[in-house]
């Protein structure tokens, strides 16, 4: 889960404000503490930290606008300030011109090669015609890995395998890319600070002249990443930062803050180790799940990714009739499985970010949805169309052939009548609220 440390640390700071009888000096005091320490322990930039809090102190001394609570104009700067704070807006790179040039540069280890696959996968889905290009001449097998993934991806690989001079590759290619929409250019990873390297990547920028220059930094850096950026940025205008690895560490804040020192926004941030795991970096998007309101527009991209417009009507009218069978629930879990990890969808969903759900659940949630489509390829078409036939004599017959035991069969058979049973409810209840009392419970409230 992305900067899951300090998201868990926003959420109670936030939580403070719904359970306090009044909002003051002294709980808005307490809560610009809280949010320091958050964002310090993130390896945030100090002085970046101190003008925040300065902001979300003048802001919430304002009159409270008419209509809202002080509690929820409170929660609502907070929101407004941490947008402000790492961009406030998205910035799409516009694919304007044939070929738009994409350069990536950065420090070794960054993950560059990897990310110009992501790219190349990203734009090729949005019928981009792609081609990626290898001027890495340091790095051993640079070349074939780069190349691999172009082929994973299916786009083009522009390379020369012994060429040691990266402007030489380029010129080599110059004609060529006009026969491509995007252009995607990996340099090899350096060291900001050592001269020659530097040099090297100065004569490429000049060469390549590229639309875009993007710094590809990866989140565990931490404050050192404000240098590295710096120079980088004097070298060859970063017009965008990539932020790298940013599922698996706590001191995120300093990529992200390094941003402020090259005034580049944040363009795309890898979120996991698949070729899908890209996103466009939306700040509003990304604080709604750090505070756990969620972003419910990234979950329906996502879900639009993986399922057709006329396959999603079809589901929900079958849904909501409440007749669907085991077949269409195997293909409910397929489409829920591209997009992503269980975890990740369920911070995505207003309100569920903030039930603190241990991970060890998800992740039991997951190894569920995996053997139960074990258990349904193990089953006939009749039985997966009407999963009441299934009798004991079945059961023993799809564990034996999915290699399960009956009990984890059964379990999958009790999710789809709960499901069906779930569903006549919310149709006849036409309120979700009442649905979850009858059942027993209520409906999270979001932190808004």
């Amino acid at each position: 889960m992305v900067l899951e440390k300090l998201g868990d640390s926003l959420k109670n700071t936030l939580s403070k404000i719904s359970k306090s009888l009044f909002v003051d000096e002294k709980l808005i005091n307490e809560l610009v503490k809280d949010i320091q320490r958050a964002l310090l322990q993130s390896d945030t930039n100090v002085q970046l930290v101190f003008d925040l809090s300065k902001k979300i102190k003048e802001r919430a001394a304002e009159t409270t606008p008419a209509g809202i609570t002080k509690r929820e104009h409170l929660i609502k700067v907070v929101y407004d300030e941490l947008t402000n704070f790492l961009g406030k807006e998205a910035h799409e790179i516009k694919i304007s011109k044939k070929p738009t040039q994409i350069m990536l540069v950065g420090l070794f280890g960054s993950g560059k090669t990897t990310t110009a696959g992501k790219l190349a996968k990203f734009y090729k889905k949005r019928g981009y015609k792609v081609a990626v290009m290898q001027t890495d001449t340091w790095r051993p097998a640079a070349y074939e890995q780069l190349e691999q993934l172009a082929k994973d991806v299916g786009v083009d690989f522009l390379g020369i395998k012994k060429e040691k001079d990266p402007v030489n590759i380029y010129l080599a290619f110059e004609k060529k890319l006009k026969e491509y929409d995007l252009v995607i250019v990996d340099t090899a990873g350096r060291d900001a600070l050592s001269e020659e390297l530097i040099s090297e990547l100065n004569h490429l920028h000049q060469a390549v002249q590229a639309d875009e220059k993007l710094l590809v930094i990866s989140a565990d850096l931490g404050q050192a990443a404000q240098k590295q950026a710096q120079a980088f940025h004097d070298t060859c205008g970063v017009t965008g930062v990539i932020v790298t690895k940013l599922e698996g560490t706590a001191k995120g804040g300093g990529a992200l803050s390094a941003c402020a020192v090259t005034k580049a926004p944040i363009v795309f941030i890898g979120v996991g180790e698949k070729q899908d795991d890209l996103e466009l970096f939306h700040p509003q998007r990304f604080v709604g799940k750090l505070i756990g309101m969620g972003d419910i527009e990234s979950l329906l991209e996502k879900a639009r990714e993986v399922i057709t417009e006329e396959n999603a009507k079809d589901m929900q009218e079958k849904f909501l009739k409440g007749d669907f069978n085991l077949v269409d629930l195997y293909q409910q879990m397929s489409s829920l499985k591209k997009m992503g990890s269980f975890g990740k969808i369920m911070e995505m969903i207003p309100g569920m970010g903030s039930l603190k759900m241990p991970k060890e659940m998800l992740e039991v949630q997951e190894g569920k949805l995996e053997k139960w489509k074990y258990a349904m390829g193990s089953m006939t078409k009749e039985e997966l169309e009407d999963p009441e036939i299934i009798s004991a004599e079945r059961l023993d017959r799809i564990a034996a052939g999915s290699g399960l035991n009956v009990g984890e069969v059964r379990e999958l058979l009790k999710q789809h009548r709960q499901s069906k049973k779930l569903m006549k409810m919310f149709k006849g209840e036409g309120d979700i609220n009442k649905m979850m009392k009858k059942m027993g419970g209520k409906m999270p409230k979001g932190m808004m």
